[in-house]
C-alpha cells in the first residue's frame, strides 16, 4: 500500500485514476497470481500445462520490466464508492476519471480502444461519450472515495450472456444456463479466468451484478450460503467441461466462479454470465476528503 495527499480533490481523483488504469494493466493481484499457480499444480494436460506456465512467465516479465500482461488494454471501468459527505460532487469525480483515463493513456502510452458504435471511428485516448464506464454506490455516514478500476478486454467481454428464466427453472435452470455459456464461449475469452453470474434483480442489473462478481477477489465466497454453495456447485461443474487453458483441452477451465443476487419479481428469475479473462486486472485507491490517496493492491 502507499500513500500520496494532494490538496486538489478534483486532481487527487485524476492522478488516482491515471495511476489505476496503468497499474491494473501492468501487476495483477497476488491472489490471482495463487490461483494461476494451484492451476498450474493440478493441471495433467501437457499443452494445459505448457499454456499455464506461459501466462506465469508473462505475468512475471511484465512485472519485471514494468509492461503490460495483455495488449488489450481493455475499456475503463470503475467502481466508486462515495461518502455522503465527500467534498467532491460525482459529476466533478467523473470528469477527473475520464482526465485521468486520458492522461494514462498519452502518458504510458496505452493503446486506445474507444470507437464510435456506428461509424466505428476512435473518439479518443480510452474516451468517448459515455467512456470511461462508472458504477456508484452512495455511503451514508462517511466521508471518503473508494475508487476501483477494473479495464475489461474485448474477447472476454464478447462472452457475455443474458437469459430470462422461469421461476420453475430453478438452481438447475441456472446451473445449465451457466454451463452452456461456457462451453459456448470455448477458448475465446481467454481461460482460465473467472465467471462471474449474476441472479435476480432486472435484465440490466442481472448484468451489472455478473460484472460487480468479477470484480471481487479470486475465491472469495458470498455471504448467503445457499448462493455460496452455488459458486462451489459452477465450479466443479465448468472444471469438468476439459476446455482446459485457451481452449486446448485440460483440467482447468475457470479460476473461480463468483456469484451476486438480489431479489426479484415472483415471476422473473434472469441470469446473467460475464467472463473475466485469465488477466483477471484490477486496481484500489482511497481518496480521503482532504486529497491523501492510498493505492491497495488486492482490493
Amino acid at each position: 500500500m502507499t500513500t500520496a495527499t494532494i490538496t486538489d480533490l478534483g486532481q487527487a481523483v485524476e492522478d488516482a485514476a491515471a495511476h489505476l488504469y496503468v497499474w491494473a494493466l501492468q501487476d495483477i493481484p497476488q491472489d490471482l497470481r495463487d490461483a494461476l499457480a494451484r492451476a498450474a499444480e493440478k493441471e495433467t494436460s501437457v499443452t494445459g500445462q505448457r499454456v499455464l506456465q506461459t501466462i506465469l512467465r508473462n505475468v512475471n516479465v511484465a512485472e519485471d520490466q514494468k509492461n503490460l500482461v495483455c495488449q488489450d488494454t481493455g475499456i475503463a471501468v470503475y467502481y466508486c464508492r462515495v461518502g455522503e459527505g465527500f467534498p467532491l460532487h460525482p459529476a466533478r469525480i467523473y470528469e477527473a476519471l475520464k482526465a485521468g483515463t486520458e492522461r494514462a493513456t498519452v502518458e504510458h502510452p496505452l493503446r486506445s480502444n474507444t470507437v464510435h458504435t456506428l461509424t466505428r471511428e476512435n473518439t479518443g485516448q480510452n474516451v468517448g461519450y459515455r467512456v470511461p464506464i462508472v458504477h456508484w454506490d452512495f455511503i451514508p455516514d462517511w466521508d471518503g472515495l473508494d475508487v476501483k478500476c477494473v479495464p475489461k478486454g474485448s474477447g472476454s467481454e464478447n462472452m457475455s450472456f443474458l437469459k430470462m428464466c422461469v421461476p420453475a427453472d430453478g438452481v438447475t435452470g441456472i446451473k445449465k444456463f451457466v454451463l452452456e455459456s461456457i462451453v459456448d464461449a470455448g477458448g475465446k475469452p481467454c481461460p482460465p479466468g473467472i465467471v462471474g453470474v449474476g441472479i435476480g434483480g432486472s435484465a440490466d442489473y442481472a448484468m451489472h451484478l455478473a460484472k460487480e462478481a468479477i470484480a471481487r477477489p479470486v475465491g472469495t465466497r458470498n455471504e448467503d450460503p445457499l448462493v455460496a454453495e452455488l459458486e462451489e456447485d459452477l465450479y466443479e461443474l465448468l472444471n469438468e467441461t476439459g476446455i482446459g487453458p485457451m481452449g486446448l483441452g485440460g483440467d482447468v477451465t475457470v479460476l473461480s466462479v463468483h456469484v451476486e443476487h438480489a431479489d426479484t419479481h415472483m415471476t422473473l428469475n434472469p441470469v446473467a454470465v460475464n467472463y473475466q479473462c485469465w488477466a483477471a486486472r484490477r486496481a484500489s485507491a482511497h481518496v480521503a476528503a482532504d486529497g491523501s490517496i492510498e493505492y491497495e493492491r488486492d482490493a
